[in-house]
Parts: structure tokens; C-alpha cells; sequence
């Protein structure tokens, strides 16, 4: 069997997901949002494995961010209900054997404090239980927002520094990253956000600063492992430029000359 088209260009190393349109999936056909909502985990899990067939090393989902603590207390307790569900699937000894065996290791970027303490406790045994996988990081931000996100590395670097442990002078956009909740992982190449809305909704604003966008009017639940492809094969057109000309990126790309 031949490789997809993708395989045969440059993959993206980490794609991040705004996952937008689950409530308005359920209320378009009369169904509680909650069921939008669980709806929404499984085109997750549909993503994440194409994500993982097709060797893509780091992938993102916004599934809950610091501002949704504001939505009605019934959905948002259905919401944590839900997200309780999903640490006990992946805490199946069958789920977790599956992680092992693909290489899978789970992280939950956010405000961890925010949490229930028997939600904390879950994730914490999921994180333990797949730490030593390689090869695949997912990311889950829940209780996220990427100006608290800043603004918390931002105190580990003062405190370290009122340590002693940083010098002012040494602090640099590679250091600086290493604080993120995403620290020690590349940066996304792709933001990838379904519902046909254009906004980056306070999502890893410093890592995204190069990323290139796509945006789709599907809402989250009806996007298929074909629409994702679809993004790649647009990924893969663009002429990523980083500041540079055109010309710039297009001598960087020739091979050297054999004189």
C-alpha cells in the first residue's frame, strides 16, 4: 500500500486544535449540549489515532478554557462529569497497554489547582501511568488560558531569579519558554479551529506566534480524519516565511552548489 500524499512532504511537528462547535452540533438537532459535548470527545479520539498513524509526534485540544468556569453550572458540572468519564477510559488497563504500545504519553496543560480534587487525583495517576511513553505527546488544556498561562511562567521566573537560579541577562525566548506549560515541546505549526470562527480565543498565544492557521466552518464533532488531511495538504502548500522574503526562504531551501 502506497503513503498518503501527506507522508510524502513535510509533516507538521505539532498541531494544535480549537475544537469549536460542539454545543451548536447538539442544539441544531434538538439534543442537550452535553451530548454535543461527548460527541466531541470521540472526533478527539478520531484525530488523535489519525494524528498518530500518520507519525505526528505533538497534538493539542482546547477542551476547556479558563473562561468556560462562566457557563451555566449545570453544564459545567455535566462538563466535569464527562471529563471524569474520559480519565477512567484512558485508566483502562486495556487503554493504557494500547498508549504503551503506540507510544503515547498523556499531559494536561491548564490551571491544575482549578480542578476538583478527585479530578486532580485521576489525572495525575493517568500523567504517572503513561510518563515513560515515547514517541507521542497529547495535550489536553483544560482550565487553560494562554494569558494566565504567561503570566504564571512569568512568577517562576521571578521567583527563580529571586533564588539565584536565573540571572535577568540570561532570560531568553528559549528560556522563557521552558516555563510554559508546554515547555520542553516544539512550538505548534499548524492551529487547526473548527465552527468557522476567526479568533485564537486566548489559546497558547506565545507558542503560536508562527503557526499557521486553518479554519474550517465543520463543527467539531462532524470533523473527520479526511478534513484533517485536507488542513495538511493546505499546510504543506504554504510558504512558511518566518520574517524572511520569499527569495529569503527559497535560497535556504536550495542545495549547496558543488563547485
Amino acid at each position: 500500500m502506497s503513503k498518503p500524499e501527506t507522508a510524502k512532504k513535510p509533516m507538521p511537528r505539532h498541531i494544535a486544535f480549537i475544537m469549536d462547535g460542539n454545543g451548536r452540533w447538539a442544539e441544531r438537532r434538538g439534543l442537550s449540549r452535553l451530548v454535543g459535548h461527548d460527541q466531541g470527545y470521540r472526533a478527539l479520539w478520531k484525530i488523535a489515532n489519525t494524528c498518530l498513524d500518520l507519525g505526528i509526534p505533538h497534538f493539542t485540544f482546547y477542551a476547556f478554557s479558563k473562561e468556560n468556569w462562566r457557563r451555566p453550572k449545570d453544564e459545567v458540572d455535566g462538563l466535569m462529569a464527562l471529563f471524569e468519564k474520559y480519565l477512567d477510559e484512558n485508566l483502562n488497563p486495556k487503554k493504557l497497554a494500547d498508549a504503551r504500545r503506540r507510544g503515547l504519553s498523556f499531559r494536561v496543560i491548564g490551571n491544575f489547582l482549578d480542578l476538583p480534587s478527585h479530578l486532580r487525583a485521576k489525572v495525575r495517576k493517568l500523567l504517572a501511568a503513561t510518563r515513560e511513553n515515547r514517541g507521542h505527546i497529547l495535550n489536553v488544556a483544560f482550565s487553560y488560558g494562554g494569558r494566565a498561562e504567561i503570566v504564571a511562567a512569568a512568577r517562576k521566573i521571578a521567583r527563580d531569579a529571586g533564588r539565584g537560579k536565573l540571572q535577568p541577562g540570561d532570560l531568553t525566548e528559549e528560556t522563557f519558554s521552558r516555563y510554559l506549560y508546554t515547555g520542553g515541546q516544539p512550538d505548534p505549526d499548524l492551529l487547526i479551529r473548527t465552527g468557522g470562527e476567526f479568533r485564537v480565543s486566548n489559546f497558547l498565544l506565545y507558542q503560536i506566534a508562527y503557526a499557521e492557521i486553518y479554519v474550517t466552518d465543520t463543527l467539531w464533532p462532524d470533523f473527520k480524519p479526511k478534513e484533517l488531511k485536507q488542513a495538511l495538504r493546505e499546510y504543506q502548500h504554504r510558504e512558511r516565511r518566518f520574517g524572511m522574503t520569499s527569495a529569503q526562504v527559497k535560497s535556504t531551501l536550495r542545495p549547496p552548489r558543488k563547485d
